[in-house]
């Protein structure tokens, strides 16, 4: 005899699946052109990326890397961040250092 959920399925189907995201921030071009500084956006994301409402607190749960042709990789565990969150954070420091009105924030991939 074998126990099922109050639902009908079994136990191990009720389970969330959680889904590894990642994003990916290109700079390469206004790193290039000295206008943007790909290793204080990492810095910033470090210290702005709220996860349960607390910034500061990535744990294990958040990883941000920066590789040498300056794109920042942002992936995520078990939270799920919207892609409008990274471009939120991408406009505000750009805000920050002045540098708004001369660059863009554009996604190039569709909606995950």
């Amino acid at each position: 005899m074998t126990t099922t959920s109050a639902k009908g399925g079994s136990a191990k189907a009720n389970k969330k699946v959680v889904q590894k995201q990642k994003y990916i921030i290109d700079a390469s071009g206004p790193s290039r052109d000295k206008i943007f500084d790909s290793s204080a956006f990492e810095k910033f994301l470090h210290d702005r990326v709220k996860i349960n409402g607390r910034v500061g607190q990535l744990g294990e749960v958040v990883t941000i890397t920066r590789s040498d042709d300056h794109k920042i990789t942002v992936t995520t565990n078990s939270h799920v961040f919207s892609k409008r969150y990274m471009k939120y954070l991408t406009k505000k420091f750009m805000k920050k250092h002045r540098i708004r009105d001369w660059l863009r924030v554009v996604a190039t991939d569709p909606v995950s």
